[in-house]
């Protein structure tokens, strides 16, 4: 298996339909954004060419490939406003593994700490990241590569008729 990890620097047609799929794709939608409703949670998101040229202003994307396909994306924001813990030179992560061809293989821990090497080249010494406390898989792997949990924010995302809560994580960087 053959993983690459691209960096996005000019969105074409193929990367906007593939982020549509991956943002409508019911199996993931309650795993990549919080919703506070069933209806927010059921919306339809749309994602522009604009509006990818405009998130690469504010976000380091990367594309990941397996065996020359695209199966996701990752990317970082340094201190963004959603920070739990306003600390300076932190990056907030995130990744989704879109196509089933990209999941349970290994590919989600490769491409974290390929986006863990890049933060630090830019000088970035702290990390942090939300997930979901139903989202044990993501718990499982971030734990694994020593993230430790800080916080939880209660009543943060609606899935399955009830509300959960976002689990903060921290790493450090040597």
């Amino acid at each position: 298996m053959d993983i690459q990890f691209i960096e996005l620097t000019t969105p074409t047609s193929d990367i906007v339909e593939a982020f549509n799929r991956w943002e409508n794709d019911p199996d993931l939608v309650h795993l990549t954004r919080p919703s506070l409703t069933k209806t927010e949670l059921e919306r339809k998101a749309v994602v522009t060419l604009e509006d990818l040229k405009e998130r690469l202003k504010h976000h380091h994307i990367y594309l990941i490939y397996v065996d020359k396909r695209l199966v996701g994306e990752m990317n970082y924001m340094v201190n963004p406003p959603h920070l739990y813990k306003n600390t300076p030179k932190t990056a907030w992560i995130g990744i989704t593994i879109g196509e089933d061809e990209g999941r349970g293989k290994g590919v989600g821990a490769k491409a974290v700490k390929y986006l863990e090497k890049q933060i630090e080249q830019q000088g970035i010494k702290r990390i942090e990241l939300g997930v979901f406390e139903f989202n044990l898989n993501a718990q499982k792997l971030y734990k694994k590569l020593g993230y430790t949990e800080f916080v939880r924010i209660v009543d943060f995302t609606y899935w399955q008729q009830k509300m959960w809560s976002d689990i903060r994580m921290e790493k450090f960087l040597s």
